[in-house]
This record gives C-alpha cells, sequence and structure tokens, in this order.
C-alpha cells in the first residue's frame, strides 16, 4: 500500500472515511449509487464496468462481479470484455458499452460523430449520460485504490 494505516484500522474505511471525512463518504456514497440506482441492463453495466477495471488494473474491480435479483455475467464473460471488437458473446449495446468505456478512458478525445450516431441508435440520452457517469465512478475511484495499493483491501462501499 502507498498509504500508511495505523495499526488496526481497515485501509478502505480509513481512506475513504476517516482520512478526507469531507469527501471520503460522498465519494463513497457516489460510487454506491451507481451500483443500487442504475438503470442499465447488468450485461451493459459490466461491460463497461469491467472494461474500466482492467484499463485500471484495479485487482478487486477485475475480480468482482455485479449481482442482481441473484443474477450474475457467466463465466467467460472478462473475457469477452477482453474481446469485445470480435466476441459473440454481446449484443450491439453491450458491445457499445466496453467500446465506450475504453474510449472513454483511453481516447476521449476520439469520441467522434460516427461512434455517436451508433450510441444514440441503441441508447437513449438518459442512458448515455448515466453510463457516462458509472464509467466517471469507476475510472476515477478504481484508479484512485489502485494508485494508492488500495485495490488488494477494497470491498464496495455499503458492503
Amino acid at each position: 500500500m502507498n498509504i500508511d494505516i495505523p495499526e488496526g484500522k481497515n485501509p478502505i474505511g480509513y481512506v475513504w472515511g476517516e482520512m478526507v471525512p469531507g469527501i471520503g463518504p460522498a465519494a463513497a456514497a457516489f460510487s454506491q449509487k451507481v451500483y443500487s440506482d442504475t438503470t442499465l441492463g447488468l450485461r451493459e453495466f459490466e461491460a463497461a464496468r469491467l472494461r474500466i477495471a482492467q484499463i485500471n488494473g484495479c485487482i478487486f474491480c477485475q475480480d468482482w462481479r455485479t449481482e442482481r435479483d441473484g443474477a450474475t455475467v457467466e463465466p467467460e464473460f472478462a473475457q469477452a470484455v477482453t474481446d469485445w471488437r470480435t466476441t459473440g458473446l454481446f449484443d450491439d449495446r453491450t458491445r457499445l458499452a466496453a467500446e465506450y468505456a475504453e474510449r472513454y478512458a483511453i481516447d476521449h478525445h476520439g469520441l467522434d460523430e460516427e461512434f455517436w450516431e451508433r450510441m444514440s441508435a441503441h441508447y437513449s440520452q438518459a442512458e448515455i449520460v448515466e453510463l457516462s457517469m458509472c464509467l466517471g465512478s469507476w475510472l476515477a475511484f478504481g484508479r484512485l485504490n489502485h494508485v494508492l495499493g488500495l485495490d488488494t483491501q477494497c470491498v464496495l462501499p455499503g458492503s
């Protein structure tokens, strides 16, 4: 870890709560809302989330699988996310979610008119905004946890 954690303290609780009490709990609440209040389907949600996790290198996020009503994505889903361009496991929305996640994280200046036409053909304006906010949360907080060395200690806020 790249942050000194006092003996007996939970690393995530300490960094996200005690170290920066004006920011950390608000960030944790936003992070939790991404999971609890999303209207996106599980497959597109997980495709976007996993692609960000792969790019960030966040160990916990790559191993985590979102569960909804007892359902999760299939075991081969993570590899399909890596292979989002060619996998046969994705419909158009899921493939676009993985593509958007990757481009949001590493080529946001390259999001051209052709991309937005494809997105708008499969996602409503509200869904695009929601997915963008989810991507921002995962990119920022997953990267924060990885950079600080917390990703091996991580649990989702509220878990």
